[in-house]
């Protein structure tokens, strides 16, 4: 499906009134879609902050984060293909982190950046070591949320039972007990308002006034189909080691079922500068909004030269 996720206050200028902290603004794609991303002032004396969601998320997932550091760091939080308010694919195939980095390549050549700290949950930490491969100068740090070289099955699994479900609700209160069934193992400590804080940001009031996640659906059938065969999953152990001589970071929810100890522990063993941070009682993924969290991310940056 080709969509167009239009805002109103695309590419208004940073808001004098403090109500907002950002700016919306858009990028073009060599393929004719506008993507959309959320740009924080900051400064412009160090390199910016880019933060990259995961698969099914958008730039809502980063407010609490890129609040906390705008004052002394631009950060930039684009919203891939299919998610938020960026267009829908034309071709669904699209749907793949190869195609992710090269749309972020766009961005980063429109916003003229030579170098920038990337934050990567999941799919983002992907993005990261595959840009990492080919063009490591641009990349002053790096924080790898919850993901490495290698995925468990079993995660892959998981994600496999709920994307592109296409499914909706008729208030929030069940978008927020339909988020707890599926993901309450990876968060148990979480209470209905923090499910009701989760559905806000995953997900979106629609025309029909039916509740409904805010991404393409076909963004779960090019998944299930780019993990058919994890015979033929291309090795990353080459594009994470493209990530050493350079301030990195490791969060790691201590319930994840995607990223397994064994991984984290090889991933320290063969850069061993990575800082690796695990977040107790949670799964795929921390929100890096916990404390540790917030502590990893402050002491990345205090590295960045």
């Amino acid at each position: 499906m080709d969509s167009v996720k239009a805002s109103a206050d695309i590419a208004q200028p940073y808001p004098a009134n403090g109500d907002r902290s950002w700016a919306d603004r858009t990028w073009p794609t060599q393929d004719r879609l506008d993507l959309h991303f959320r740009d924080y002032p900051g400064s412009s004396d160090r390199p910016p902050v880019i933060c990259l969601h995961g698969l099914t998320r958008n730039a809502r997932d980063f407010a609490v984060l890129a609040d906390s550091i705008a004052e002394e760091w631009r950060v930039l939080v684009p919203e891939m293909r299919g998610r938020g308010q960026s267009d829908y694919a034309k071709d669904p195939a699209s749907y793949n982190p190869l195609q992710y980095a090269a749309d972020l390549k766009e961005l980063l050549a429109q916003e003229g950046i030579d170098r920038f700290v990337a934050i990567g949950t999941s799919l983002g930490g992907l993005m990261t070591m595959l840009l990492a491969l080919t063009e490591p100068e641009r990349i002053a740090g790096a924080l790898l949320n919850d993901v490495g070289p290698v995925l468990s099955p079993e995660g892959i699994a998981q994600i496999s039972e709920y994307v592109g479900q296409g499914r909706s609700f008729p208030t929030w209160m069940h978008a927020a007990r339909a988020l707890e069934a599926q993901h309450n193992g990876a968060h148990p400590d979480f209470t209905i308002d923090d499910w009701l804080a989760m559905a806000k940001r995953v997900m979106q009031l629609g025309a029909g006034g039916r509740i409904a996640f805010d991404y393409d659906m076909a963004i779960g059938d090019a998944f299930v189909a780019g993990n058919a065969e994890q015979s033929d999953a291309p090795d990353m152990w080459p594009a994470f080691e493209a990530l050493a001589g350079r301030p990195l970071a490791l969060v790691r929810g201590e319930l994840s079922q995607l990223l397994s100890t064994e991984t984290a522990a090889e991933m320290k063993r063969r850069v061993p500068e990575l800082d690796v941070v695990v977040i107790p009682r949670t799964g795929h993924a921390p929100l890096l909004t916990e404390p540790q969290a917030q502590a990893a991310v402050e002491s990345l940056l205090a590295k960045i030269a």
